[in-house]
């Protein structure tokens, strides 16, 4: 596919579209983003700021002298709590910007919340195991809707040519 021509003040000469536009939409506009996909990155999002809250509460409990069996495993896991929220805000705001990769992140990170929400649901805490498994499942169920698929099939951008 070849570029149209570039004047020296580096407008396009023939035609209304821009050049390279890297999502794919007419004049620089991209479809609106449909309502499962807002949902999932909601979903995502939520999990993430549940898993920072996580973190800080565990960062407390280590700063106030609760004993831990090993003080540098403590640091490490509170290290990958922080890692793993950090990684679902960024696959919440990626998916919710079209990316294709988000949606095999978010089924990942969909996966991991119920295998900890099931056992949890079956050994009694009820509530606490439902409100993992009711969004997961949604969310799992939302990315492989058509609108969803279809919004989320944007590729990086190519790097630009001379």
């Amino acid at each position: 596919m070849s570029r149209p021509p570039v004047d020296p003040a580096g407008t396009p000469s023939s035609s209304d579209e821009p050049v390279g536009v890297p999502d794919g939409g007419t004049n620089g506009r991209r479809d609106p983003v449909p309502a499962a996909a807002k949902v999932v990155a909601i979903v995502a999002a939520a999990e993430a700021t549940a898993l920072l809250a996580a973190a800080g509460w565990y960062a407390y409990e280590l700063l106030s002298g609760s004993p831990v069996l090993s003080f540098w495993g403590a640091v490490f896991t509170l290290g990958l709590l922080l890692a793993f929220s950090a990684w679902l805000y960024a696959v919440a705001v990626f998916l919710y910007r079209g990316y294709r990769w988000t949606r095999a992140a978010a089924l990942v990170a969909q996966l991991f919340v119920l295998t900890i929400g099931v056992p949890t649901m079956t050994s009694g805490l009820v509530l606490a195991g439902l409100a993992m498994v009711v969004p997961a499942v949604t969310a799992i169920v939302l990315l492989f809707t058509n609108p969803v698929v279809r919004y989320a099939s944007r590729t990086g951008s190519a790097p630009p040519a001379l």
